[in-house]
């Protein structure tokens, strides 16, 4: 199935390469197929950036802390994170969900990321600096879903605040090394492992050992600087949602709901024709991303594109497609 992705490369949902993998209760696959943006082959265990999927990890984390008595769901965000884009007291369950009426990145603001990334490729954004890029006025909180890279960038500074530690290490601390996920980098905190892709993204430059360059992960670094390989985010999927990195209650409430979105977790109801389905997309210049899980099935599933903006669900359903006879 890999193959026929990179046959037609330039395809909405071809790519110059690919990697994928699979966890169930009695087996695991990977395999890799393609090349990088610099040409380099690919293999199972590369690393490439799979962006949003960092959000569940995020969550995750903000409801362990709850677990344990901070921050509360209910209580306004700015109790805790005060910030003009917490100033509509929008409390923190909103900001997981969000409901929380803070607005995206806009064009324009994405274009002046890249500038500020180009004009010093090397840089270390702090996550407050990050969000001097988030535009447009605050909405009623409650009322509709709007997707909002921001208020993850807030829920990261909360985890900051509650845990005194930065971020990549107590992502490290509370999921990552629980979980077994060796082969995870909570960019800039942590740099990729060999072997990782190289990008060519045009804010960056030469290649600084981050993906795509250590300024742009650290300005994306809570919604979305994880870097990963395949199996990696695969292993994350079936340890989150099955119940065995944070308890069975707090992943209830990432999969609770009746729309498009949990908390941290989009819930795909049975697009991918296994039964119901959690997980998230990831969306990177140089790498799209996928993580499917089943419960019912017991399998989880991580497909990751080495283009940007690719239409990655068809694949995943050619995925799914062939799986279906093995699981029983």
């Amino acid at each position: 199935m890999l193959e026929q992705i990179v046959e037609f490369p330039d395809s909405p949902s071809g790519s110059r390469g690919a990697t994928a993998a699979v966890v169930t209760d009695q087996w695991t696959w990977s395999g890799a197929v393609g090349t990088d943006s610099r040409g380099t082959p690919l293999s199972a265990d590369t690393s490439m950036a799979v962006s949003s999927i960092t959000k569940t990890f995020i969550a995750a984390e903000v409801l362990l802390l709850a677990s344990k008595g901070s921050p509360n769901l209910e209580l306004p965000l700015s109790r805790y994170v005060p910030h003009r884009l917490t100033a509509n007291f929008a409390t923190v369950r909103q900001y997981l969900a969000m409901t929380a009426a803070v607005p995206d990145y806009q064009p324009d603001a994405f274009a002046r990321l890249d500038r500020a990334a180009a004009a010093a490729p090397e840089k270390h954004w702090t996550l407050a600096q990050s969000l001097a890029f988030a535009e447009g006025p605050l909405g009623v909180p409650g009322q509709a879903y709007i997707y909002s890279n921001p208020g993850y960038v807030l829920l990261g500074m909360l985890i900051e605040k509650l845990t005194g530690l930065p971020l990549a290490a107590a992502l490290r601390r509370d999921l990552a090394d629980p979980a077994g996920l060796r082969h995870a980098a909570f960019q800039d905190g942590e740099k990729p492992q060999p072997p990782a892709a190289v990008d060519d993204d045009p804010a960056c430059g030469a290649p600084d050992g981050y993906l795509p360059c250590r300024a742009v992960a650290s300005l994306a670094a809570a919604p979305g600087g994880l870097a990963a390989d395949a199996p990696t985010v695969a292993r994350w999927g079936y340890q989150l949602y099955g119940g065995r990195v944070v308890p069975a209650d707090l992943v209830s409430q990432m999969t609770d709901g009746d729309g498009e979105y949990g908390l941290g977790t989009m819930l795909f109801t049975r697009q991918f024709g296994l039964g119901e389905a959690y997980g998230h997309r990831g969306d990177m210049p140089d790498h799209t991303s996928l993580l499917v899980v089943v419960p019912a099935k017991h399998v989880s599933i991580a497909l990751i594109l080495a283009d940007g903006g690719r239409s990655i669900d068809r694949r995943m359903a050619d995925l799914t497609t062939a799986l279906e006879p093995l699981l029983g």
